[in-house]
């Protein structure tokens, strides 16, 4: 691995610059780098805490809203925020303020852990990295979108089984948060699973060929991972996480045929 930082993280994402140092890091300077970046890391997460401390009512709010909004809920169930412990509605803050604060500084978070392992990759995969990172936002929120889309009419359908007991709801909030938050991340990182597949084709580790040819083990993959990812275990969203990434891949395995075609006939000009 070769040692030396970039100039800048930030910069670097995106630089043309076409050699890394050729002086060789010893194990003392790998550690000793680690340790800074795990450092800065650490203060970066600790300010998003203090960001998130500051910015859990609104959050929470918009958060415990789906539950309380009139649409959602069956006429006639009563839903009402309850603890258990006189520790929990400090606790929930404390947990959650942490989460939002890990959210916000992941960015940051991931050019210092780009700014450690940047230096161990060779320059096609620098190239094909820097032609996956503006995806994986993109992404990255549409997944979330699409949490935050499914979670009411599921979340109505479910109720809808409490009014068939005649009972009321007594729901943990942080519970509920926690759960919004798993589903959103969930569907976040199940739908960067086709810029893994585009990665790899980038780097000639994959062929389209051979995604088609083993299709059935990438569907089975996918539904294996979505049932994982899934915070729930209802069918439903289940279903609205599988399928979707399915299609992706599929539009991936596409893409990465065109990729392919175009790279032959980037070598058929440069041989003649």
């Amino acid at each position: 691995m070769a040692s030396p930082v970039p100039r800048n993280d930030y910069d670097s994402l995106f630089d043309d610059d076409e050699s890394l140092d050729d002086r060789r890091a010893t194990i003392v300077e790998h550690l000793e780098e680690l340790r800074t970046r795990l450092f800065r890391s650490l203060l970066l997460i600790t300010l998003g805490w203090v960001v998130g401390w500051f910015a859990f009512d609104p959050i929470f709010n918009a958060l415990e809203g789906v539950m309380r909004d009139p649409s959602i809920r069956p006429p006639g169930l009563v839903v009402k925020p309850v603890f258990t412990n006189f520790a929990d509605a400090f606790l929930l803050k404390f947990k959650l303020s942490l989460i939002i604060g890990i959210i916000i500084m992941a960015p940051f978070v991931i050019v210092q852990l780009w700014g450690f392992v940047r230096p161990a990759l060779k320059r096609k995969e620098l190239k094909a990295f820097r032609s996956v990172v503006p995806f994986t936002v993109v992404l990255f929120s549409l997944g979330v979108v699409l949490a935050f889309v499914i979670l009411r009419p599921a979340l109505k359908w479910f109720m809808g089984y409490i009014v068939e007991f005649n009972a009321d709801l007594y729901q943990n909030p942080g519970v509920f948060s926690f759960f919004v938050l798993k589903m959103a991340l969930a569907f976040g990182a199940g739908f960067q699973l086709p810029l893994v597949v585009w990665f790899l084709a980038k780097i000639e580790l994959l062929t389209s060929e051979a995604l088609w040819k083993h299709w059935r083990v990438a569907v089975t993959a996918v539904i294996v991972i979505g049932f994982a990812l899934t915070p729930s275990n209802d069918v439903f969203s289940n279903a609205a996480l599988i399928i979707p990434m399915l299609l992706l891949y599929f539009i991936t395995v596409f893409a990465v045929r065109l990729l392919e075609k175009n790279r032959r006939k980037a070598d058929e000009k440069r041989s003649r």
